[in-house]
């Protein structure tokens, strides 16, 4: 007998097809949420050459900078990396993104979405030189609030758009296109880091880059993280209500707004009291930001709850893994439990909680008549893995 899970399998008090019970389980084909040949194949070809790209701009930093200052400038722009990709994990913790998607993200962040930035910049200072007479180049201040977030954030915006389009198994709702849009983010910033500082380090010595550092690495980690995190959460939001054009509609509402939050911060450098205006506005809207994300963390785990207890009452899971499912406590105590057994089992454990947490996620968007055949292709292979998981750990 082979394994089967019904279309809706809480739609009657007895599944149909095997319960957990059923001994038709271990016959089941192991199986995981698709990623079809296709886009398998494009997400090596894209890592390959976001990989490829990346040498060649650490190839031109250290020609245009020199390797030493390089060096210096990689090992300060740790730091802010550090800080910010701490944040992401935090936010990523209830449903982990898939370590390839997050690696494609960091990325096209770090080196395909700065040599965008790059080379329109030079195409600009180009034109600027052979338009004008007298050889000038283009304005500082211009380049700073309306080139700078328009090329940065289209070039951020697409590699995230890209993930969605290739990974959309995984890509669930506005928390997962948070941590995605901040993952591109966070690379561009490091590479961006890695300029500032070693510009600091030639220009002005140890003290240029010391203020500098306090600037960019303490003071402002997050702000290309606020700003892609805009378009992100869009799609995110756009994943949660279906897909199709509606897709770009959201993603350009995003890309908008994360211009225009880029081109705010920017111009408040360039044309205003910095210092007052982090502290009244910057300050405030980093806040808000951070409210906005623990809501959104914390409806991950309402629907993780709901989704289960629909299962639960089919048969799929008890009550109690509901409750060691869908709770931080019910978690932390799973993980002690599995901590403690000889031999451990905390890897089975883990996997338990990824295989329900993104069953529940697959479930939402099916019972809310978003999904297509593919997600209730994913629903009958994370049934199987949870079973898989569940003997893996009565070992």
């Amino acid at each position: 007998m082979s394994l089967t899970p019904p279309p809706d399998p809480y739609a009657s008090p007895n599944p149909v097809g095997p319960t957990p019970g059923d001994p038709a389980f271990a016959t089941a084909v192991p199986g995981r949420t698709r990623t079809g040949t296709g886009a398998g194949a494009a997400i090596v070809v894209l890592i390959a050459a976001a990989g490829l790209v990346a040498l060649l701009v650490a190839g031109y930093l250290a020609v245009a900078l020199g390797a030493s200052v390089v060096a210096v400038g990689t090992l300060v722009a740790l730091v802010p990396l550090a800080i910010v990709l701490f944040a992401v994990r935090w936010i990523d913790r209830w449903e982990p993104e898939p370590r390839w998607a997050l690696w494609l993200a960091f990325l096209w962040g770090a080196a395909v979405s700065v040599a965008i930035a790059l080379i329109v910049d030079l195409g600009v200072q180009l034109f600027a030189a052979f338009s004008s007479p007298d050889g000038a180049t283009a304005d500082e201040a211009l380049q700073a609030v309306v080139q700078a977030p328009i090329v940065e954030e289209l070039a951020k915006g697409v590699g995230v758009l890209l993930i969605f389009l290739l990974a959309r198994s995984h890509f669930d709702g506005p928390v997962d296109g948070l941590v995605y849009g901040a993952t591109v983010a966070a690379g561009f910033a490091f590479t961006e880091n890695i300029l500032y500082f070693g510009v600091a380090l030639i220009e002005g010595g140890a003290g240029e880059l010391g203020t500098t550092f306090i600037i960019r690495g303490l003071f402002s980690p997050f702000a290309h993280v606020l700003f892609t995190a805009c378009t992100g959460v869009t799609i995110g939001f756009a994943a949660r209500r279906g897909r199709g054009a509606g897709v770009v509609a959201w993603f350009l509402v995003g890309l908008v707004a994360a211009i225009l939050l880029h081109a705010f911060w920017n111009g408040s450098l360039a044309f205003a009291d910095a210092f007052a205006l982090y502290f009244t506005v910057q300050v405030p809207i980093f806040i808000a930001a951070i409210v906005v994300t623990v809501l959104l963390r914390r409806e991950e785990q309402r629907v993780t709850r709901r989704r289960l207890t629909e299962y639960a009452a089919a048969g799929w899971f008890s009550q109690d893994e509901v409750d060691g499912l869908s709770t931080w406590p019910g978690r932390r105590a799973a993980l002690a439990w599995a901590r403690a057994q000889q031999p451990p089992r905390t890897e089975q454990v883990r996997r338990f909680i990824a295989d329900a947490t993104r069953l529940a996620f697959t479930r939402n968007i099916i019972a809310t008549g978003r999904a297509d055949v593919g997600r209730h292709a994913d629903e009958r292979a994370l049934l199987e893995a949870v079973a898989r998981d569940r003997r893996a750990i009565s070992g």
